[in-house]
């Protein structure tokens, strides 16, 4: 793996440290709260001093971040850690893109200060990353037709990247997750409707799961299956690209995939997604629908009953918008700037939690 240990970039730093370090801070109280929203939309908006029932669900979009899409910077995934920075996977090309240039995966600190974790080969994508519980780093790295390089890897203490997870060739590692305990990790695979587990530490993959609902549809412009994946409340969540869905699955007591529950269907080119709080199961997921010119650039947000609704779109500066992230108050969505001008950036969004827990009740 090509590396650039400890790379700092400074460009549009001041512009960056404006809007993540205003968000440290965050009382820990709207996580706790916020926890009702799946069966209490009767909760006093009082006890979110400043927010309102009435208004839009999100507002005050900002942008936080610009890159420059020329170079091949264009955001695919984002953690937000709890440091008050961000993880973010620059995918280097893409799907209608001329691949000239390799992926990087990018830490913005909080008051703006860009580095570079690690980097590719021209022709491959780190598309998921995600952190484990003890702060460890982890990203796919898309290494199309290559057995040697493509899966997952993690960065070691001294930053340099170990792969811990070697997928075949012709599998499309995607969306990443890991259990709460740091011990296993689970990778959406776009291509061949699999998600499959290894140890987080280093080991065989195994398909942990293989369904016709995770798999790409091969007439799509951009065929892509299995997409998003978070580890909540005890469940894998799964957003299936092509097939518009996103997937609710049980880890069993054992391990194993319980049954596949689809929580919300309609919404074509669904990528990544983010919940409210680690404690509710209301869904921030990103349509990237001009990635492919099938469907809108927009954010959604789906309910636990499956109900879902817009909160931005393409009029809020939305452009090819992959993933989201959820801290405090405060989202935060990646957008790849596909369509013309051309305008990869991150965005940040003030959430209002009384309005949508006045969503929940309709």
């Amino acid at each position: 793996m090509q590396q650039q240990h400890q790379h700092t970039a400074r460009r549009s730093a001041s512009g960056t440290r404006r809007f993540l370090k205003r968000n440290v801070g965050i009382a820990l109280a709207v996580t706790a709260a916020a926890a009702v929203l799946a069966s209490a939309p009767s909760v006093s908006a009082s006890t979110w001093p400043g927010h309102s029932y009435s208004g839009s669900a999100v507002s005050d979009v900002r942008t936080a971040a610009t890159f420059d899409f020329a170079a091949g910077e264009i955001p695919e995934n984002i953690t937000a850690n709890p440091d008050g920075s961000v993880t973010l996977s620059l995918l280097g090309s893409c799907a209608v893109c001329q691949r000239t240039h390799g992926p990087e995966l990018m830490r913005i600190s909080a008051s703006g200060e860009r580095t570079v974790l690690a980097t590719g080969q021209v022709g491959e994508a780190i598309s998921g990353n995600a952190r484990g519980s003890d702060g460890t780093v982890y990203y796919a790295l898309w290494a199309p037709g290559n057995a040697a390089r493509n899966g997952v890897y993690k960065l070691l203490a001294d930053g340099t990247p170990e792969r811990v997870a070697a997928l075949p060739a012709d599998s499309g590692p995607n969306g990443l997750a890991v259990d709460p305990t740091g011990r296993t990790l689970y990778i959406a695979d776009s291509l061949k409707g699999v998600v499959w587990s290894a140890p987080a530490s280093g080991g065989p993959v195994t398909p942990w799961l293989t369904d016709a609902a995770l798999a790409p549809v091969p007439t799509e412009a951009l065929p892509i299956g299995a997409n998003g994946l978070r580890f909540h409340n005890g469940a894998l969540w799964i957003s299936n690209f092509n097939k518009g869905s996103l997937l609710r699955v049980p880890v069993t007591a054992t391990g194993t995939a319980g049954p596949i529950h689809q929580i919300a269907g309609g919404l074509p080119n669904i990528d990544d997604l983010s919940f409210l709080t680690p404690f509710s199961d209301v869904v921030f997921a990103a349509q990237n629908g001009s990635s492919s010119n099938n469907g809108p650039d927009r954010v959604v947000v789906i309910y636990p009953n499956g109900t879902y609704k817009p909160v931005l779109t393409s009029a809020d500066g939305l452009a090819s918008p992959s993933a989201t992230a959820v801290r405090g108050d405060r989202l935060y969505i990646t957008d790849g700037g596909v369509p013309d001008p051309h305008d990869p950036k991150l965005q940040t969004a003030r959430i209002n939690i009384p309005a949508l827990l006045a969503g929940a009740a309709h």
